[in-house]
């Protein structure tokens, strides 16, 4: 006789609650929280560890490079005290050249300014000039009008125009010139004699007739001198020694208003 199994089956729901209760069992363990945390303080300190005996290590090293950049940057400074104290007398010198260049800049624009309005003047008067003369006169002129010239240039220039001024009008000037008069057609050859920058008298000798020249308030001016041919004649012939010398009358202005409004 077979012995029946029905108590084993009855058991067995009893196994299966108990395995079924062991698997449902939390997986977290409440210990690994604090098991992180210390590896984390152990790296921490063992890093901690680390850096101090790398700073211990160093530290020397460190400590000498500092001390080195100190001495090197007082070295520094006691060069650069003792270049101040050696070149104080060359920025001294620097300072007073610079001081005169400034100077000297300030003069030469004021020479500049007093050159340029004696320049206007020149040409303003070279209407008033005797033609020979301004005819003479016509490079130095033009150079003068001329924009790149640089201030010494334009010195020597003006200096050139006065210089022959001035030696024009401390002479006697004659000679044949080609003249413009106010009221004859074309150009007149005629003989010229100039008194310095005053005056002067031109001469048509087979014509007998004579001018007087002066400056005027509009330039150069020749007006005709009735009945003065043949004293201008014999005036001209004394000067270039074909007549022997003595007295002779011819007529004369003072005073004659130049461009700018100079009485000459």
């Amino acid at each position: 006789m077979k012995t029946p199994r029905l108590p084993w089956i009855r058991c067995l729901p009893s196994v299966l609650l108990v395995s079924a209760g062991l698997m449902a069992a939390p997986a977290t363990d409440p210990l690994e929280p604090g098991e992180k945390a210390a590896n984390e303080w152990i790296k921490t300190r063992l890093e901690t560890s680390r850096i101090e005996s790398a700073w211990v290590t160093e530290k020397p090293l460190l400590e000498a490079t500092v001390n080195g950049l100190k001495e090197r940057a007082q070295a520094l400074e006691d060069r650069r005290d003792d270049f101040k104290v050696k070149t104080a007398k060359d920025r001294e010198e620097i300072e007073s050249l610079q001081a005169k260049n400034a100077a000297a800049a300030a003069d030469l624009r004021a020479a500049e300014t007093r050159l340029q309005s004696l320049i206007q003047k020149l040409v303003a008067l070279r209407p008033s000039l005797p033609p020979r003369l301004s005819d003479a006169l016509e490079l130095s002129y033009r150079s003068l009008e001329s924009s790149g010239l640089g201030t010494g240039e334009r010195m020597q220039l003006v200096m050139t125009v006065l210089s022959r001024c001035e030696q024009f009008n401390h002479t006697v000037t004659s000679g044949e010139e080609a003249l413009s008069i106010k009221g004859e057609p074309g150009l007149k050859s005629l003989e010229v004699i100039y008194w310095g920058l005053s005056y002067g008298y031109a001469l048509d000798q087979k014509a007998g007739r004579a001018w007087y020249g002066s400056p005027g308030p509009n330039g150069w001016q020749w007006e005709p001198l009735a009945d003065a041919g043949h004293a201008v004649g014999e005036l001209i012939a004394i000067y270039n020694a074909r007549a022997d010398p003595e007295f002779v009358a011819v007529p004369a202005k003072l005073g004659q208003p130049l461009a700018d409004g100079v009485t000459r």
